[in-house]
């Protein structure tokens, strides 16, 4: 793997030199967009809008509209930003893990100790498990700054980008039902029904059928066979009453 970022993590007085390194990857097929005449690759370009002409990418900045004009950002314009952060993220706090909500998460990286930074990450890293805490800070990546988590997966200290608050969207815009009109009885039925699918979480038993069977189809395709299609089974019809759906769904999951 190829690193990222390199700078450290501040914890409290102790500097830990890092590199960090995507933890994720993309399952989906790599589909390329071609001309349906004669199958060559469609290239995108970078157009003027008044000239209509194609930017070499070196002649590319980037703006900022006030009003009707632009002002125009260097590179150094976003590292005087936050000049202390470029470098370093600083743990602020420490919270509980499941105090953060799900829908705050971005994507994670791992963090890889420099050799003159190894006593200080196992430190961390062992407090954090014991305490069963994770850190909050903040960073900059690709000149924009993040805000994380840092918190432990095996034996590795992960750093997770979360989300800001004010990007997250007010559910008073979301029309929600009257949680009144559901009765006793089909309360007591769905919990029911939650109980008799409850496991330990295991991410290894979900896979990513639908990539899978989309490869089965291309390889078909390209030996010149006509590809096999899983037929979809019609559901049967339960009706509209709720509590007959809940008890047939016990029924059928037991």
């Amino acid at each position: 793997m190829r690193a990222i970022w390199k700078g450290s993590i501040g914890f409290g007085l102790v500097n830990i030199p890092i590199k960090l390194y995507s933890a994720v990857q993309e399952s989906s097929l790599g589909l390329d967009m071609l001309d349906s005449r004669d199958h060559e690759r469609i290239r995108y370009q970078r157009i003027n809008e008044k000239t209509r002409k194609e930017v070499p990418y070196e002649k590319i900045v980037k703006g900022y509209a006030v009003g009707e004009a632009y002002v125009i950002l260097e590179e150094q314009d976003f590292e005087d930003a936050s000049p202390e952060k470029t470098k370093i993220i600083e743990l602020e706090n420490f919270v509980e893990l499941d105090e953060v909500n799900p829908i705050y998460y971005e994507t994670s990286y791992y963090s890889e100790p420099e050799t003159q930074g190894r006593k200080a990450y196992a430190l961390l890293l062992k407090a954090l498990q014991k305490s069963k805490k994770a850190g909050l800070a903040r960073f900059v990546l690709r000149s924009t700054e993040n805000l994380c988590i840092i918190h432990p997966v095996e034996n590795v200290i992960v750093v997770t980008k979360i989300r800001f608050a004010e990007e997250i969207r007010p559910v008073e815009e979301i029309s929600t039902p009257d949680l009144t009109t559901i009765g006793k009885k089909e309360l007591d039925m769905g919990l029911a029904l939650i109980n008799q699918y409850s496991s330990r979480f295991d991410i290894n038993k979900f896979k990513d059928t639908y990539h899978a069977e989309l490869l089965k189809i291309i390889k078909a395709k390209a030996k010149g066979k006509r590809p096999t299609i899983k037929k979809l089974k019609p559901k049967k019809d339960v009706g509209d009453d709720l509590y007959e759906q809940l008890m047939q769904s016990l029924g059928k999951g037991a």
